[in-house]
């Protein structure tokens, strides 16, 4: 379904432009009235990270006259693997402010504003309202459905791209396209999965190509909705399957009951999202609650330990191959699979006292749960997992 152009036409295009985009004005369907339109939108960009590095590349080099990054964090060295717009120079610094410095490399004709800031319910509406579009690369539940309602609620296009491992998903969404049954996230996915039951990219790992593939898809997307050419993927769901090279396209229509755009809703304004997805569930909450200690007691512990004069099981539950990139000293690897699916009874007794940790302490809240709930009174785990161990305690160890 073809749609009208987001975008007015630009007055004109200067001679700068016309050679920098001369294989654009050569294809019929953008033309020159295409790429004035290009040169007059506002495109924000969520995230400067795997899907915004592409993205904001791409659009930068497409000729979108303005572009909002809204990024708050700084570029780490595990980023590079796949944020194509940061370099190793660039560690340390902001990744918004890394990313305007990269676009102007790339298209200096190009207006960059910089949001260099946490998106949350005070300010997400006040910085989308003066763009056309909103391009979404962030790798978070909560946000994800904080930005659909804030699009719903100013009538935005959503364009939503995820990525995880080999997979990835790419969409339109735009409930309040007039003469469509266009759905919103929500429809897709009313509610977020158990907290710890889908892992994020810092936990599961990305393919770093991948993010290429799904950001230039979301690019694409936009280009087309802004030029009002082609059949924008309003009401489809793209998914990518990269080991297997397969693309797949399913139907997506608008759920009459959904919560935010269906005919009863229930969300009508910006809501608790952290609170609605939950970092941790409510058991892992309670079982935490008085039974979490720091990495410092963690390392006198272990000290106790060598010394003969203190005796408990320290249990890494990551996976195999993060074991293998770092490690607490002493641990033993049970993966959290093995705390669901009940495995973990064979391995542990309760002769010994417990402690768990995991990369960031989410995970080993969730097996602590379970060792809580079978009579593991001992138990505890490391808040900050071994990401605190390597920056507070041991250095040495690479970060991942």
């Amino acid at each position: 379904m073809s749609l009208p152009a987001l975008v007015e036409p630009a007055a004109e295009l200067t001679t700068d432009e016309v050679r920098r985009y001369s294989r654009h004005l050569i294809i019929p369907d953008v033309g020159m009235t295409g790429q004035k339109r290009l040169k007059n939108a506002k495109v924000l960009v969520i995230g400067a990270g795997g899907l915004g590095s592409p993205a904001l590349l791409y659009l930068a080099a497409a000729g979108v006259g303005t572009l909002g990054i809204a990024e708050f964090d700084e570029v780490d060295e595990s980023n590079l693997q796949r944020q194509i717009i940061h370099g190793q120079s660039d560690i340390g610094k902001s990744k918004a402010i890394s990313a305007k410095e990269s676009i102007a490399e790339t298209n200096p004709l190009v207006n960059v504003i910089v949001h260099d800031e946490r998106l949350d319910n005070d300010n997400v509406l006040e910085i989308f309202k003066d763009y056309d579009l909103i391009v979404d690369g962030t790798d978070n539940f909560a946000t994800r459905y904080m930005v659909n309602d804030a699009a719903y609620f100013l009538n935005k296009p959503y364009v939503w791209g995820s990525i995880y491992r080999f997979d990835g998903q790419a969409s339109v969404f735009w409930p309040t396209l007039e003469g469509a049954d266009a759905p919103c996230y929500r429809c897709l996915y009313p509610e977020p999965p158990p907290p710890g039951m889908v892992p994020s990219c810092a936990e599961g790992g990305v393919l770093g190509v991948l993010c290429a593939s799904i950001g230039s898809i979301q690019v694409n997307e936009a280009i087309k909705l802004l030029t009002g050419i082609g059949d924008p993927a309003v009401g489809k769901l793209v998914i990518y399957d990269a080991l297997e090279l397969e693309w797949r396209t399913l139907k997506v229509r608008k759920d009459p009951n959904c919560a935010l755009c269906g005919e009863n809703a229930t969300v009508t304004e910006l809501i608790d999202y952290e609170t609605f997805c939950g970092a941790v569930s409510e058991e892992a909450s309670e079982a935490a609650a008085g039974s979490t200690i720091s990495v410092t007691q963690l390392e006198s512990m272990l000290k106790e330990r060598d010394e003969g004069t203190r005796d408990f099981v320290l249990v890494d539950v990551r996976e195999q191959n993060e074991y293998e990139i770092n490690k607490i000293p002493g641990s033993v690897l049970i993966p959290k699979g093995d705390f669901l699916n009940g495995h973990v009874f064979d391995q542990l007794s309760q002769d010994k006292p417990v402690v768990l940790h995991c990369k960031t302490g989410v995970r080993s809240a969730e097996a602590l749960a379970v060792l809580k709930g079978a009579g593991f009174s001992d138990a505890v785990h490391v808040g900050g997992g071994v990401v605190a161990w390597v920056n507070q305690i041991d250095p040495s160890q690479p970060s991942y």
